[in-house]
């Protein structure tokens, strides 16, 4: 008997349960896929909002505010990856100029600092590779950018080191409601029972609220495509750029990376399948067209990889964040942009609302505040060597600089991984110019070596996009 089970391991489940951690009680996180941050968490655009762009009053404006505040604590314990870089919304026309005034206000309302209505030509000295057409911008101190599925990883890795169950590949499919607990049946033929419930499952998070007969939710998965394109483009952007925001969202925006790439998107289109991660041409000239407008000067031909990601728009104007009208069954529908600048605020609310439940918050005293990084910062005279004997000089990868050593810590964390994929997202290996065409065989030695499996047992990688320049080149928008 847990005392809670979190449904979905994505950014706001894992922190929910890191924090959870802290304290005498038995929690377990299941998830449907086979790692941690697999959805929403993983293919987004690793914005750490400065908190302007909601409605005041909003549960979105008050969480993001304080879950931005939240980053330099967080990543001082958890090591996964966060950088204040500041923020530009631009505007190309004067009668976008009133549009900057309202985030403005609405960013002071919300209690954002730093924030400031500035000329095209202060834009340009912030970034001088911005086009000449800006106006003007709203600049933004407290912006950043993380890499949010290390994130995920890093708050797993911590939750699980500190007594929180872990169940991949689980995916819950009928929950029971018992006289005072809660019975999760899932896929796998597992019965999990629990005290309390929270349905952090994301897209599918009006499913989870259906199996115990709420059926007033909807979430309508929003697609956003992206373009990554190789570090040596990152020159063009120190910031985040904008654009002025449409009613579907925040728009095509340029940024630098956490780990140096320039990256392009999303657009936003609703779908109806939620699975359904796919990228398209007509998509990607356009977003290509529509960053040019910011920053014209980027060379697509430097474009390693498109991706997708679906975000769970809900039928509801706001988040929702409460004790359903199931008693022990908490809700959190709908957390789509900035959910993952809001993620560890979102868990001191739900920590809130399970301590006017019932549950009893009795802190643990061994509790492990820190977790080490997995991936090792080179010294600048670095010698590693791709022949070399020692693992922590052994190069595995030669875009990134990945080491072996690297990757077998990664292997030894706590949560169970065997993939290329899981691999990439801890240590980088595989995301460089050759998308893992040099180091894919080598990880999927060390990870059969580790783990003392066939190297033909290691699942691959996720279908690559390796054409995407080709697929540019025959629409004829490459800026030659």
């Amino acid at each position: 008997m847990y005392d809670i089970c979190i449904i979905g391991a994505g950014v706001v489940g894992m922190n929910i349960a890191r924090y959870l951690s802290r304290y005498e009680l038995k929690v377990c996180v299941v998830e449907r896929q086979e790692d941690v941050g697999c959805g929403c968490s993983k293919a987004n655009s690793g914005i750490v909002h400065g908190g302007y762009s909601d409605e005041p009053g909003s549960l979105k404006a008050e969480l993001c505010v304080k879950g931005n505040r939240m980053y330099e604590q967080l990543e001082k314990e958890l090591n996964f990856g966060y950088r204040k870089t500041g923020s530009l919304v631009v505007a190309f026309r004067d009668d976008e100029l009133p549009a900057l005034q309202r985030l403005a206000e609405q960013g002071r309302q919300n209690g954002v600092k730093g924030l400031a209505v500035i000329s095209g030509d202060e834009a340009r000295k912030m970034e001088p590779h911005l086009s000449t057409d800006v106006c003007a911008a709203l600049y933004c101190e407290n912006a950043g950018v993380t890499s949010p599925y290390e994130l995920v990883i890093a708050l797993a890795e911590n939750a699980v080191a500190n007594g929180v169950v872990l169940k991949l590949n689980t995916e819950a499919t009928n929950i029971m409601r018992l006289d005072h607990y809660f019975k999760i049946f899932a896929d796998n033929g597992e019965e999990i029972s629990s005290r309390y419930i929270i349905n952090a499952a994301g897209i599918h998070s009006d499913k989870i609220a259906r199996m115990v007969g709420i059926d007033e939710y909807k979430i309508t998965p929003r697609r956003g495509q992206y373009i990554l394109l190789d570090k040596d483009q990152n020159y063009l952007a120190k910031s985040v750029i904008f654009q002025v925001p449409t009613k579907l969202g925040k728009g095509i925006l340029v940024t630098t990376t956490y780990h140096g790439n320039l990256m392009l998107g999303p657009n936003a289109e609703e779908i109806e399948d939620k699975e359904d991660l796919s990228t398209d041409e007509t998509t990607l000239k356009f977003i290509i067209d529509t960053a040019r407008r910011s920053v014209p000067d980027f060379n697509i031909k430097k474009a390693l990889k498109s991706f997708a990601g679906n975000r769970p728009v809900s039928n509801k104007k706001d988040w929702v964040i409460e004790e359903s009208k199931v008693k022990g069954f908490i809700n959190l529908i709908g957390i789509d942009s900035p959910g993952l600048t809001s993620s560890p605020a979102i868990a001191l609310k739900v920590a809130d609302i399970l301590q006017a439940a019932g549950i009893s918050f009795q802190p643990k005293r061994n509790f492990e505040l820190l977790r080490k990084p997995i991936i090792i910062k080179k010294a600048d005279n670095f010698s590693g060597d791709i022949n070399a004997s020692d693992p922590k000089q052994h190069i595995i990868c030669r875009c990134e600089q990945v080491t072996e050593t690297e990757i077998i810590d990664c292997l030894h964390r706590g949560i169970p991984i065997n993939s290329l994929e899981a691999v990439a997202r801890r240590t980088r290996a595989g995301m460089g110019r050759c998308q893992g065409n040099f180091c894919g065989p080598r990880v999927r030695d060390v990870i059969a070596r580790q783990l003392t499996i066939s190297p033909e047992d290691v699942p691959g990688r996720g279908e690559a996009s390796s054409t995407l320049v080709q697929r540019v080149n025959r629409m004829n928008i490459l800026k030659l």
